[in-house]
């Protein structure tokens, strides 16, 4: 297998990929955040296991499941793009190659991401929906937290807002993925066509 050498400014150009592994090693570091929240959480839920009602209760593991989701996100992330845009990570055969690697590039890594999307604002607002019971009393706010009060957490309005975005998320997805199917329909013709 022969190497080809590139001149001086297109090795500049090529090896400035290399300027994206902070990025990725960062979001490692925030994997390792996540990872402590989870822990967090998980342990008030096990502490507060008496208190709480089963809408507590659901909340907490929503939000837990919420977490979980978000590091699934950052795993695509650095995974998929490190190998689609930095190196290849020399993983063929090795029993934990994640399934979808073996198949990832740009255009799958954003559909899958958009999926990852959808998914965490679905937990979002079905928090939302949850806590929506509590609609009609006064806002949460300090002195009704104090005074032990019934409030909400959340107003009509950003149960509408959240329900928008989240179609809009979901609108977004749909539309990346027809993108990429006609792309790929259109790159397949064109091979189908050259022979």
């Amino acid at each position: 297998m022969t190497t080809h050498k590139l001149k001086p400014l297109p090795s500049l150009i090529f090896f400035s990929r290399w300027l994206q592994l902070p990025l990725y090693l960062g979001l490692i570091v925030a994997q390792g955040v996540y990872v402590y929240l989870f822990l967090t959480e998980l342990w008030h839920l096990i502490d507060d296991v008496d208190h709480l009602n089963e809408q507590g209760v659901m909340l907490i593991v929503l939000g837990l499941i919420d977490v979980v989701m978000i590091s699934n996100l950052l795993v695509m992330v650095i995974v998929g793009g490190y190998e689609t845009f930095v190196s290849r990570l020399g993983l063929q055969g090795h029993p934990d190659q994640p399934e979808w690697l073996s198949h990832v590039n740009a255009s799958v890594l954003k559909v899958k991401l958009a999926m990852a999307i959808i998914g965490i604002s679905s937990i979002h607002l079905l928090k939302t929906f949850i806590e929506a019971g509590q609609l009609g009393f006064p806002v949460c706010d300090a002195a009704a937290l104090a005074a032990r009060i019934p409030c909400s957490k959340v107003t009509i309005a950003s149960v509408m807002w959240q329900t928008i975005i989240h179609c809009v998320f979901i609108l977004s997805a749909i539309g990346i993925a027809l993108t990429d199917k006609v792309m790929t329909n259109n790159s397949g013709k064109r091979l189908q066509a050259a022979h």
